[in-house]
């Protein structure tokens, strides 16, 4: 028979789910896949079912609803000063997943090379390869996960076509510093490359710290597309929402992209996420204060049975050295083991890399109730207890 497309045939998996068919496989405390274990505010509920027996439920315009591209205008302007055109410089997309998708068609074409920041969210190499862009990898280092600014220069040419940034960034809760930022700015207005910003987490930021989205650089509002989600502001990751904004000359070929994937997103929805995007400052606030508690929480625990906690500025993760502790030889073997004998499910940062990976962390996710943070802690305790007893 003949051959499917090679960027998908064979492809493992995603991590996430194979983790979540272990946990769900040995009863396990899923601290894998990244999504919160409550539901988000009641008030933006409420508004999706009232907008679902209301009506219309049929076609939304392409774009999506005005009043949500609306909010989005608004939002960028209250959070940020960014001045965008609803109407021609907002799209609303069937998640952030589809936005990168459609982002990545639109302006990557055959042997364009899109420079990528790794570890890297796991779907921006297939999506990259299926446009038949060259990714050009740059790699953040643990335990800091500082970018080499050497590296990054390197990794930029005359064939540069894009840089597609996660920040803040999962796997490894960093945020990117302004000096960082600074550097990607020159190289794209030196390189005359776009920006494809995978800013799903900008209010998931911790410690008093604030989001700075590149748009907000001179010299990047004509040559950035920022990429928010729902799911991840409002801890409503099953809705699929995402929007992305950007100068309407990338936002239309973008919105074709998105006229031939999914076409629209569900009008409820869309409705109740406008809704939401109007909520006060200590929404958001109260948001990256709770997620901050549970990251200290779940940090002393990990930490007091032996794991080295590296540091986290954002997001929803935590990355774990675990050497010393007997768990394998590597970041798979690791979580394996933990999944099955301690009862606890976490990700080998491993896979968030397109190859070599160091293979000493492992990720685990805190955007879990307190209880159940606290039983991954006092199984994995009585684990390591137990097999430290059998050693002696």
């Amino acid at each position: 028979m003949k051959p499917t497309n090679p960027v998908f045939t064979g492809i493992d998996t995603t991590v996430f789910e194979t983790m979540s068919r272990l946990a769900m496989a040995h009863n396990a405390v899923n601290l894998g896949q990244g999504f919160p274990d409550v539901d988000g505010p009641d008030d933006i509920l409420e508004a999706a079912a009232n907008a679902l027996t209301e009506g219309p439920n049929q076609y939304p315009p392409m774009l999506g609803l005005p009043e949500l591209r609306e909010a989005v205008a608004n939002s960028n302007k209250r959070f940020y000063g960014l001045d965008i055109d609803p109407q021609s410089e907002v799209l609303i997309t069937s998640g952030a997943t589809e936005a990168l998708a459609d982002s990545i068609l639109a302006l990557v074409s055959a042997g364009d090379e899109v420079v990528l920041v790794e570890p890297l969210y796991d779907c921006y190499l297939p999506l990259v390869r299926r446009a038949g862009g060259i990714p050009v990898r740059v790699r953040v280092n643990p335990p800091n996960w500082d970018l080499n600014a050497d590296a990054l220069r390197a990794a930029f040419s005359p064939n540069t076509k894009a840089i597609l940034i996660n920040n803040p960034m999962n796997p490894t809760a960093k945020v990117f510093s302004e000096s960082e930022l600074q550097l990607i700015v020159e190289l794209c207005k030196q390189h005359d490359a776009y920006a494809i910003c995978d800013e799903v987490y900008e209010h998931l930021v911790f410690d008093g710290a604030q989001h700075r989205p590149l748009m907000t650089f001179d010299g990047m509002r004509e040559r950035t597309v920022r990429i928010g989600s729902a799911g991840k502001t409002f801890s409503l990751t099953g809705w699929k929402v995402g929007y992305v904004t950007g100068p309407a000359n990338l936002i239309d070929p973008i919105a074709k992209a998105h006229q031939w994937v999914t076409f629209t997103t569900p009008p409820n929805l869309q409705k109740a996420v406008a809704y939401g995007l109007t909520k006060e400052d200590d929404y958001f606030q109260n948001l990256a204060e709770e997620l901050m508690a549970k990251r200290d929480r779940m940090t002393r625990g990990l930490r007091s049975v032996g794991f080295t906690v590296l540091p986290c500025a954002a997001t929803y993760f935590l990355t774990c050295g675990f050497d010393g502790m007997g768990l394998g030889n590597n970041d798979v073997a690791a979580c394996e083991t933990l999944v099955r004998e301690a009862g606890v499910a976490a990700v080998p940062v491993s896979a968030f890399y397109g190859g070599d990976a160091p293979t000493g962390y492992i990720r685990f996710c805190f955007c879990k109730k307190d209880w159940v943070i606290d039983e991954a802690v006092a199984r994995l305790a009585a684990f390591l207890a137990a097999r430290n007893a059998e050693s002696a």
